[in-house]
């Protein structure tokens, strides 16, 4: 793997890094790398290390520690060297800043100040497990880690059952069998979903199956890794009852049209279907 040391601009650059495989880094990542004015990193040592695999020399040059717990006392820093003229590089330590990382503030406060902010895009979780998983891809959420108390996520979870997309989550291998178990309870056992571990490494793995099926998987086996859980959405066929429900509701803040459009995505039914139910609703038929 190549690069190549040059000119950078003023600002701050985001460099998305490998989430496994050391040469899944693009060699734009790697000439940003090289380029930088200064270097800053959610784990330091894993910057240093994949720095150290592909050549890139730090030089005289830092690596600034910047994650959830320095955060407010290191942004000053940082945005000082930018506002300076020169040109910072933010490294996750694993994926795309910005995923499930603490990038979000100092962008932030980088584009309100006035500053650029770039990216050099490459490896994400939620993408490699979208690839593989074998569930639909045409509309998908990231909802990232949920809730740590119970009741919030409980509340979450509710939230996100009748989201008309593939969902994905981030769990830890310690919480996983409990965060699938409530899943199951609350989206119902016979949704489809994908586990996706240890992605691009040796011992990647995909369980495919429903959600009261890996439950019982999990109840067998304790898994190990990086973690990304994919559902899929509701496949059951809604009643009849259910649409005049939700097409009810729907009417007392929508125009026939937009009701009949909302409902329809949300319960995968033919628009056309809807919008005559919406317009006999609306008339009081």
């Amino acid at each position: 793997m190549s690069y190549q040391i040059k000119p950078l601009d003023a600002g701050l650059h985001f460099v998305a890094t490998p989430i496994g495989t050391a040469r899944d880094i693009t060699l734009r990542a790697l000439d940003v790398l090289a380029s930088a004015d200064v270097l800053a990193a959610e784990d330091t040592r894993t910057l240093k290390r994949l720095m150290d695999i592909h050549g890139v020399p730090l030089g005289d040059r830092h690596v600034i520690a910047y994650h959830d717990h320095n955060g407010a006392s290191v942004r000053p820093r940082l945005l000082g060297f930018m506002r300076a003229g020169k040109s910072v590089a933010y490294a996750s330590e694993a994926g795309t800043p910005l995923v499930a990382d603490p990038g979000f503030a100092l962008a932030k406060e980088a584009l309100d100040t006035g500053i650029a902010v770039t990216s050099a895009p490459g490896p994400s979780a939620v993408i490699t497990a979208l690839s593989i998983a074998g569930l639909p891809t045409d509309r998908f959420m990231f909802a990232g880690f949920a809730p740590s108390a119970k009741g919030a996520r409980h509340t979450f979870l509710l939230e996100m059952k009748e989201i008309p997309a593939t969902l994905a989550f981030y769990e830890s291998p310690k919480r996983i069998a409990r965060f699938v178990g409530e899943l199951s309870e609350v989206f119902g056992p016979d949704r489809q979903v994908a586990l996706c571990r240890e992605l691009t490494k040796k011992f990647e793995e995909v369980m495919r199956g429903t959600l009261s099926e890996l439950a019982e998987t999990l109840k067998e086996r304790s898994l190990k890794g990086e973690i990304v859980l994919l559902v899929d959405r509701d496949r059951s066929e809604p009643s009849v009852e259910d649409m005049d429900s939700a097409l009810a509701g729907a009417l007392e803040e929508m125009s026939v049209k937009d009701a009949a459009a909302a409902v329809a995505l949300r319960l995968g039914l033919p628009k056309r279907q809807v919008y005559q139910a919406a317009l006999a609703l609306s008339k009081g038929d």
